[in-house]
C-alpha cells in the first residue's frame, strides 16, 4: 500500500520515515520529496509498505502523531490525477 506523509518536519529525513514506519511492519521504500534545486525537504513523502494490515494500522496510530513538533499526516496515497494541456481546453 502506498501512504502519504505530510506536514513534515524539514529536517525529518528519509531514513527518519523508514524507521517511523517499520515499528508497524516491512516498509519496501520511503521517501521524504525534496526541491530539485535546494535540495530542502517540501514537507511531505511517501511510504510503501506490502503488507496492506500495517500499512492501516501504521496510518490509523501515526496520523495527527507529532513528529519534530509537527502534528504529521498520514493517510492512503491517491494516484496523481492528470493534468489537462492547455490545447484540450480549447
Amino acid at each position: 500500500m502506498n501512504i502519504f506523509v505530510s506536514n513534515l518536519g524539514y529536517s525529518f529525513s528519509t531514513e527518519d520515515l523508514t524507521e517511523l514506519f517499520a515499528a508497524y511492519g516491512s516498509v519496501d521504500s520511503a521517501r521524504v520529496i525534496t526541491d530539485k534545486f535546494t535540495k530542502q525537504s517540501r514537507g511531505f513523502g511517501f511510504v510503501e509498505m506490502p503488507d496492506e494490515a500495517a500499512a492501516i494500522k501504521a496510518i490509523k496510530d501515526l496520523n495527527g502523531t507529532m513528529q519534530e513538533g509537527r502534528p504529521i499526516k498520514v493517510m492512503e496515497a491517491r494516484p496523481k490525477e492528470e493534468k489537462s494541456s492547455y490545447s484540450s481546453r480549447w
